[in-house]
């Protein structure tokens, strides 16, 4: 699969990342190209990004090495975005349709301290006193799935209990066996709540609030 940022989008980029403030890294992770099969794609965005502004730094490491033990990955190709404070925010496959959009505004997001969330939510999230797991599956053509991802990445930008995984689904046919996915987006939450669809803001965060009862 070849992948290439249009030049108007590399415009848009330029653009948006005229906001950031902090700096960002983004810790890329691949394995061999031959059990990988989008991780030359993905490392071409990451470094592409990282291209467009001097606060995007990018960091490398191989399946093996001891950092990858570190962030716990177990899946490629893989991208964690830290800024100024290491979040929990994670990106499993080719970011590419919607998910790509998420990727960026996350970025800017984790920059700036912008948070896309109500007052409301922020302080409830911010109460939560025990380790949340969410998985966000999703597909590039799937309209409703970067809601709800970016949605759980801002979850885990207030809180850094909390882990999210926005993962491409159809790369990895051992969790769609698992999780049972027969549509996106399908949100798992600490392997005990689960559900389909896109649902709103306070309706999310209740479906967390039960998986940690």
């Amino acid at each position: 699969m070849s992948v290439k940022i249009d030049p108007k989008v590399i415009d848009e980029l330029k653009r948006m990342f005229t906001q950031l403030k902090d700096p960002i890294t983004l810790y890329f992770f691949k394995t061999s190209i031959r059990e990988c099969r989008y991780c030359s794609e993905t490392e071409y965005i990451v470094d592409t990004i990282s291209n467009l502004s001097p606060l995007i730094n990018v960091i490398k490491y191989k399946e093996g090495e001891l950092e990858v033990r570190k962030f716990n990955i177990e899946m490629y190709p893989a991208i964690v975005i830290h800024g100024r404070e290491e979040y929990n925010i994670r990106f499993f496959g080719l970011p590419t349709g919607g998910e790509f959009g998420v990727l960026v505004n996350t970025i800017v997001a984790v920059s700036t301290g912008n948070i896309d969330l109500s007052e409301s939510t922020i302080k409830d999230i911010k109460n939560i006193d025990k380790d949340v797991h969410i998985r966000v599956f999703v597909t590039p053509a799937c309209p409703y799935c970067p809601r709800m991802a970016w949605k759980a990445c801002m979850f885990a930008l207030v809180n850094k209990r909390i882990t999210t995984d926005i993962i491409e689904a159809a790369e990895f046919p051992d969790l769609i066996e698992k999780y049972n996915i027969f549509a996106v987006p399908k949100v798992v939450i600490n392997d005990k709540v689960e559900f389909e669809g896109m649902v709103p803001e306070r309706v999310f965060l209740k479906r967390l609030l039960k998986a940690i009862e």
